[in-house]
């Protein structure tokens, strides 16, 4: 592979400057065009070490409109992304709608140098990659423009700019250890070869740029971005992100069986009952989130439902004896401009609690799948491949031992009318009625066979769907503080 980057090329200085002032003046004009068509870029410089990559995205910085782009380095992880998911950090910093985001090495750096050094197998380094194609391609059917350079130096070269750079006055910490021995040097393109072969897609290629000579470096990377730019401006979106999607399960009919039809709506639970299960639940969760506290365990808890199907009440009972320190409760709501700016994950991204706290969600990013969904707000594709997404970023929370509960409450559509007019008829209770619920009461079987299919497509090992019976209040509220109580004892057996 590397060997069609080893031939020599050099640049003249005053061939260089010729070409600059051209590509510089089209590399802003289509910079100015992407922030009109509302397309992030996301441009990733990885490589040999010494090949130059801080001076290739110095130039980058130098030609493009400053204004529109961010740089983000990688040397180490804080105690803050330590606590999180490995891609929590790469999230946090995706570039926003008409943006570019430049990252040093981005989610290959760790794989990379962990496969380099023996620390990871080629079984690992094959599915860290597989992540990675997942994340580029779902980022890419969102529309962004991905770009990935691979800055390459022959081994002779590698080590003179190593030497130099060490005995540099002005070497860079971070940069210190980094000569690499020819043993070293070659299981490095070894690791790197593997890794780009298996992320090289049609949707996101690698570009391999000889580094040599710096002139024809920056040259060469100049007229990638420029060819790339181009062609993401021609197309809708970029080729190769069409994925076959999950079909819908059929629910077809007025009278249609759901799962949620064999759901025993019937459960109930007495006040004395209830009385003495909640205080044994609420006392054991009182416990167990502080030992998840101590043993660094976070907790998701998302919550879905019907309008009025209780999810209030139940959270409130069940943060009750938390320590407020602890928790976080998230209502989630119409997304801010700054949200629709971004992938519609990355706000919860953002969210995922630190080791050891809990977060819990009225409602959730399984709003792409239900109202966005039956309201027209979302695309089929787009409705249709968030299932996709959604289990793979569950997947990460899991991997990263989160202890993730979905919580369905669902009651009977007679029951949701009752509430609803208690609610018209209670003050403190008025404000939780609105045109948009009755309107939502309409297309009750339109929403119910999307839960259908929400849970048939993602309900998971390792993070199922509850489907609570809310008819009786008290019977949900036990039975959801019983099910969070089992899922965390189990995992703080581990």
């Amino acid at each position: 592979m590397f060997e069609a980057v080893e031939l020599g090329q050099k640049l003249d200085k005053a061939t260089f400057k010729k070409q600059e002032r051209v590509l510089r003046t089209q590399l802003n004009e289509l910079q100015r065009k992407l922030l009109d068509a509302s397309v992030s870029t996301l441009i990733i410089v990885a490589g040999v070490e010494g090949s130059g990559k801080g001076d290739v995205v110095n130039r980058l910085n130098k030609w493009l409109d400053t204004r529109g782009i961010q740089t983000h380095a990688f040397w180490d992880e804080t105690d803050e992304e330590l606590e999180r998911p490995d891609y929590w950090r790469y999230w946090k910093r995706m570039p926003a709608r008409g943006s570019i985001s430049v990252m040093f090495c981005g989610w290959y750096g760790d794989p990379v140098v962990q496969h380099m050094r023996g620390e990871i197998s080629d079984s690992e380094l094959d599915e860290a990659t597989r992540r990675i194609n997942q994340t580029e391609r779902m980022l890419c059917q969102d529309g962004m423009l991905i770009i990935k350079l691979w800055l390459h130096l022959s081994h002779k070269k590698h080590v003179k700019r190593a030497k130099k750079k060490l005995n540099s006055k002005t070497q860079v910490p971070a940069l210190e250890g980094k000569l690499l021995d020819k043993e070293q040097y070659q299981s490095l393109l070894t690791t790197a070869e593997r890794t780009l072969r298996n992320t090289d897609t049609g949707a996101s290629p690698w570009c391999l740029v000889e580094g040599d000579d710096t002139r024809f470096r920056d040259m060469s990377v100049g007229l990638a971005l420029q060819e790339a730019m181009e062609r993401r401006l021609k197309q809708q979106v970029m080729a190769d992100t069409h994925i076959e999607l999950p079909e819908p399960v059929a629910v077809k009919g007025e009278h249609a069986l759901t799962i949620l039809d064999k759901v025993d709506l019937d459960a109930d639970l007495s006040e004395e009952a209830y009385r003495e299960k909640l205080k044994y639940y609420q006392g054991r969760i009182h416990e167990l989130s502080w030992k998840a506290f101590l043993a660094h365990r976070s907790t998701v808890l998302v919550f879905e439902g019907w309008d009025a199907s209780g999810k209030g009440g139940v959270i409130r009972r069940l943060i009750s004896p938390v320590d407020a320190r602890l928790y976080r409760v998230i209502s989630v709501a119409a997304p801010t401009d700054e949200e629709l700016a971004h992938h519609y994950l990355w706000r919860f991204w953002r969210q995922v609690p630190r080791s050891g706290y809990m977060t819990l969600y009225d409602r959730s990013w399984y709003g792409r799948v239900l109202v966005e969904r039956v309201e027209g707000f979302a695309s089929p594709d787009e409705w249709r491949s968030a299932y996709l997404q959604i289990n793979h970023f569950e997947e990460q929370l899991t991997d990263h031992g989160i202890i993730l509960q979905k919580f369905w409450l669902h009651i009977s559509p007679e029951e949701q009318l009752e509430r609803f007019r208690d609610r018209e008829k209670t003050p403190w209770k008025m404000h939780k009625i609105t045109d948009e619920d009755w309107r939502n009461r309409e297309r009750w079987d339109d929403y119910k066979a999307a839960v259908n299919d929400m849970i048939a497509h993602t309900s998971t090992s390792n993070a199922p769907w509850h489907l609570i019976p809310s008819n009786s209040k008290l019977y949900a509220r036990v039975r959801v503080l019983k099910t969070v109580c089992k899922a965390m004892e189990k995992a703080l057996k581990h």
